[in-house]
């Protein structure tokens, strides 16, 4: 089955959108609307709304235009998710100025990005579901992170994987907070508990654990465990001179 023209994504029209290479529509009367005016419609609607009541119809109605005029603008939907995703993220944040060297500086990065996700819960879903299409707000946090990173001395390639250690710990805590929701988690917690009762011996350890507290939520910075540790691992990369610790070879089978 053929692919609706707002489902469709030419990512060298993204790109030209994103870094403002594409041109204004020539045909037709003066333009009333810009691609700026679309993006921040669009905007309004995820955050109040989620990305499931996003359509172009919808960024038209709010508009009071035709869903036709914005194709001259953006081809479709998933042109239009690229650029609301750069503009969401906003510019990064400045961390050289952060005292301390590079982990309190990618302690802040992490945090800023984090806030990002927290704020805009939609984002996660919009930058999982497809490669993403870099444009500069983007390409600025990448670039504010891995200036950080520089400090290390690690090779090039190490601060890249450091990065993304620390970008997925954000991105999969950011998930977590989506599926959390509290009436959910509470009718969960009741039919787990049910089954608990029945089965719990099973399992001793995570008896054990659940005894323990370890599922309860304590109210700390969900953030911090985590990010302290892949920090504590770079640490002692850059304390071993960027030498990976030597494992043991399995033997070939």
């Amino acid at each position: 089955m053929a692919r609706s023209r707002d489902e469709k994504r030419d990512p060298a029209v993204s790109l030209a959108l994103l870094w403002g290479e594409q041109g204004q529509p020539k045909r037709g009367p003066k333009p009333s609307l810009s691609v700026e005016r679309i993006v921040d419609s669009a905007l309004d609607i995820a955050d109040a709304e989620g990305l499931d009541a996003l359509s172009m119809q919808s960024v038209a109605a709010r508009l009071g235009v035709t869903t036709m005029a914005l194709y001259r603008y953006v081809p479709g939907k998933a042109e239009l998710l690229d650029l609301m995703v750069d503009s969401a993220f906003g510019t990064a944040p400045d961390v050289a100025d952060v005292p301390g060297g590079w982990r309190p500086q990618l302690d802040a990065w992490a945090r800023a990005c984090w806030e990002q996700y927290r704020r805009r819960p939609w984002m996660v879903a919009a930058t999982g579901m497809r490669r993403q299409l870099m444009g500069p707000r983007q390409l600025s946090w990448l670039d504010s992170a891995l200036a950080a990173l520089s400090g290390t001395g690690l090779p090039y390639a190490q601060q890249h994987a450091a990065f993304l250690l620390v970008v997925g710990h954000v991105r999969s805590l950011a998930q977590q907070l989506v599926d959390d929701d509290e009436e959910g988690r509470q009718e969960w917690d009741r039919l787990t508990a049910d089954v608990w009762k029945r089965h719990g011996e099973r399992f001793p350890a995570l008896t054990a654990a659940i005894a323990g507290g370890a599922f309860t939520p304590h109210g700390e910075d969900p953030l911090e465990f985590g990010l302290e540790r892949i920090l504590d691992g770079i640490a002692a990369l850059v304390g071993g001179g960027g030498e990976e610790p030597t494992r043991p070879r399995r033997p070939v089978r």
